[in-house]
């Protein structure tokens, strides 16, 4: 599963796409990079203030961008870098991602993102013409063409890339952070995922290259309440499953700034009826870790790190 919202010109060398890959979320700024093509991936991490960064598609995300690019620099000066070029792992709520379907798209991507635009139009409420857009076909035949499109804010979009680039850094790709951790599975079989932060929670369903549901709700405050919208979104997404493949999950692979022994307690109740484990997206690594990365996920950026592959143009 791939979504680019931006992709600048990479080497072939680098495999298609950067080797090195950030994550700007409330908490701070996560960095990994592959300092070879078979090595094992090198992680470091930079907090932020409070009220630093502040995620959502209807107001400004950076309010201390300095102090943001700042973090990007430290975080990515830690590591073994073989390319400026980065991605750039986004926070869920400040981007939408949608499934489509199209009687047939054109093949070529000048003559497809204006139709998509028009659709999207009338789906989000800021401004589509000047939006960060990216699309994938994840099936085509003759009858029908189902499309998984990314857009965000034209002006969050470049707050971000304005950022990477103070840190003297350029971002080869701009991925929504639960995109991007579902490709720290390499399983082509169909999976249940939950991406948590102290925002959000994303839920999808991947089955092979095909996207079944992707789902952000954001949640409140209040911890009672937080943990009831959680079990509710894992119950919704659990249920979606068993009626799109006759099957009930069996698994949930979760990433989270929270453990996951402390996740699965939270939704105990409801996955003993179930029969449901909860299993790691992305465990924490053994070796590759330069400073304490805390709570912090490692799902997105491992992910972006494992992107391969041509994407679908944007803007």
């Amino acid at each position: 599963m791939q979504s680019i919202l931006n992709k600048a010109r990479i080497s072939s060398a680098l495999g298609g796409r950067p080797p090195a890959a950030i994550e700007i979320t409330p908490e701070g700024v996560l960095a990994a990079s592959r300092p070879s093509v078979t090595g094992e991936p090198q992680f470091a991490f930079v907090p932020l203030a409070e009220g630093a960064v502040v995620t959502g598609i209807d107001e400004p995300n950076l309010r201390a961008p300095e102090a943001v690019a700042n973090a990007i620099r430290s975080a990515l000066d830690q590591l073994s870098l073989r390319s400026r070029y980065i991605s750039v792992v986004l926070p869920d709520p400040s981007v939408r991602v949608f499934v489509l379907d199209f009687d047939s798209l054109p093949p070529k991507a000048s003559e497809a993102l204006p139709i998509l635009r028009f659709r999207l139009r009338k789906m989000v409420h800021f401004d589509v013409d000047h939006a960060g857009l990216s699309y994938q076909i994840l099936t085509e035949n003759r009858d029908e063409c189902k499309v998984l499109a990314a857009i965000i804010p034209g002006p969050i979009l470049a707050e971000y890339e304005t950022a990477a680039r103070g840190a003297g850094f350029e971002p080869g790709a701009v991925l929504p952070a639960s995109l991007a951790a579902l490709e720290a599975t390499e399983s082509m079989e169909a999976v249940l995922t939950a991406n948590l932060t102290q925002r959000a929670l994303t839920t999808t369903i991947a089955n092979g290259q095909d996207l079944l549901l992707y789902r952000t709700i954001e949640l409140p405050a209040d911890k009672e309440i937080r943990i009831t919208e959680i079990q509710r979104g894992i119950a919704v997404a659990s249920a979606f499953f068993e009626d799109k493949l006759s099957a009930k999950p069996r698994r949930l692979y979760y990433a989270g700034n929270q453990p996951s022994a402390e996740f699965a307690g939270w939704i105990n109740d409801w996955i003993k009826e179930a029969e449901l484990s909860v299993v790691e997206l992305a465990p924490m690594p053994k070796v590759g870790v330069l400073n304490s990365l805390g709570n912090a996920n490692i799902a997105g950026v491992c992910g972006a790190l494992a992107l391969r592959g041509q994407q679908a143009g944007a803007r």
